[in-house]
C-alpha cells in the first residue's frame, strides 16, 4: 500500500508541476528573420551615405535619414514583392516577385533606361534577348544572407557578375590593352540615367519627390582597382545649398560592341578637363540640359553643375547656388593623374 500511496504523491507532484508549468506566462521570445538585415528590407546604403559621419548631405539637411521618407518604399514585408490575389484570395507567389514590374515600381532609374532603349537603333543586349531582372540577381541578394552590409557595392553584398555568364573575352586588341585595368562597365554600359537637382526642400516639407533625369552620358571612375561605369547625382538644399555624389553605377543599358578608342582617349571633354574644370549640366531656355558621352572624374577636377529651385510645380533656374560640397560614395574613387594622363594621349586602332 505504501508503494501506491508513494507512486499516487509522486504522482500528484508531477501533475502540479506541470499545471504550474502550463500556467506560467511563456517567455517571449521575437525572433527577427534575416530578411531584415538585407538592403532590400532597409536600403542601408543611402542611409550609410546620407549619414553627416559619412560626409553625407545631412551635414545640410540637419535631419536623421529616418525623419525622411526614404525607407518608405522599401520591401518592408514579404507581401511587397510577393503578394497577389486570385480568385478573391491573396497569397504569395515566385513569379509575382521575378516579374520585372514588380522591380520598376521602386527601381525608377531603370524604367527610364527600359523607355529609351526601345528607340535605340542597337538595342540592349540583355533585354533584347528577354531577360530579367532575376535571370542575373540572385535571390540571396533580394533577401539577404543574415550580415548587414552597408551599401550594394560593398564586398560580397551582391552575387551578379558578367563574369558569370561571360568567363571568356573574345581575344582582341582592346580586351588585351585593357586587361586588368578595366571593368567590363567601362567600355559596354552606354548610359546612365542621372536623377540630377534633387529638390531636398520639397521632400522634406511636403514629402514629395522631385528631380530631373538626365541621360546621354557616362562617368568613368576607380573602384577596387579597376576603372568602371559611373554616375552623379546632384542636389539642391535649404534654397541654395547644393551637394554632388560621385559613384561607381552599373546601367542596365550594355551593347555588344564596347566603345571605340576615340570616345575616351583625348576627347573633347578630356580637352577641357586639362584646363581644370569642365561644366556638364547648363540651363538652356528654360530646361536643365548635360553634356553627352564619356565622361572621366579626376581628382583635382572641378565639375560645373547648373541647379534649378522647384516653385508651383515649376522649375526654375536658382539664383546664387553655393559651391557644392562633394562626396564620393560606394568605395569609389577618383581617376588619379596618371590614369588622366594615359586618356590624354590621342589613340586609335591605326597606332598599333
Amino acid at each position: 500500500m505504501k508503494k501506491i500511496y508513494i507512486l499516487i504523491l509522486l504522482g500528484l507532484i508531477f501533475l502540479g508541476l506541470g499545471i504550474y508549468k502550463i500556467g506560467e506566462p511563456k517567455e517571449d521570445k521575437k525572433e527577427s528573420p534575416f530578411y531584415e538585415k538585407s538592403l532590400h528590407y532597409y536600403a542601408r546604403g543611402m542611409a550609410y551615405w546620407y549619414n553627416k559621419e559619412n560626409g553625407g548631405i545631412e551635414q545640410l539637411t540637419g535631419i536623421p535619414y529616418d525623419k525622411l521618407i526614404c525607407s518608405d518604399c522599401h520591401a518592408k514585408t514579404c507581401d511587397t514583392c510577393h503578394k497577389i490575389e486570385k480568385n478573391g484570395e491573396l497569397k504569395y507567389s515566385i513569379e509575382a516577385a521575378k516579374n520585372i514590374e514588380t522591380c520598376l515600381k521602386c527601381h525608377k532609374r531603370q524604367k527610364i533606361i527600359l523607355e529609351l532603349i526601345k528607340n535605340q537603333k542597337e538595342p540592349d543586349v540583355h533585354f533584347s534577348k528577354g531577360m530579367k531582372c532575376m535571370d542575373c540577381h540572385t535571390a540571396r541578394e533580394m533577401h539577404g544572407d543574415g550580415k548587414e552590409y552597408n551599401y550594394s557595392r560593398e564586398k560580397e553584398a551582391m552575387d551578379t557578375k558578367c563574369e558569370k555568364c561571360h568567363p571568356q573575352v573574345p581575344d582582341i586588341v582592346s580586351h588585351k590593352i585593357h586587361k586588368d585595368k578595366l571593368h567590363c562597365s567601362a567600355c559596354h554600359v552606354r548610359q546612365v540615367v542621372t536623377c540630377a537637382n534633387c529638390h531636398m526642400d520639397t521632400l522634406i516639407k511636403e514629402g514629395k519627390r522631385f528631380s530631373i533625369p538626365l541621360h546621354g552620358w557616362v562617368f568613368l571612375i576607380n573602384y577596387e582597382g579597376k576603372i568602371v561605369s559611373g554616375n552623379i547625382q546632384t542636389f539642391v538644399v535649404n534654397k541654395n545649398q547644393t551637394f554632388v555624389i560621385f559613384a561607381p553605377y552599373y546601367s542596365h543599358d550594355v551593347v555588344k560592341k564596347g566603345k571605340i578608342c576615340e570616345d575616351c582617349h583625348a576627347s573633347e571633354h578630356i580637352n577641357k578637363i586639362k584646363e581644370g574644370s569642365l561644366v556638364l549640366t547648363y540651363i538652356k531656355e528654360g530646361k536643365l540640359e548635360n553634356i553627352k558621352g564619356v565622361i572621366p572624374i579626376v581628382e583635382g577636377v572641378e565639375y560645373i553643375n547648373a541647379y534649378m529651385d522647384y516653385k508651383d510645380g515649376k522649375w526654375i533656374p536658382l539664383e546664387n547656388p553655393q559651391k557644392p560640397l562633394i562626396q564620393f560614395v560606394a568605395s569609389g574613387k577618383p581617376l588619379t593623374k596618371d590614369q588622366f594622363q594615359r586618356l590624354s594621349i590621342p589613340f586609335t586602332m591605326k597606332n598599333q
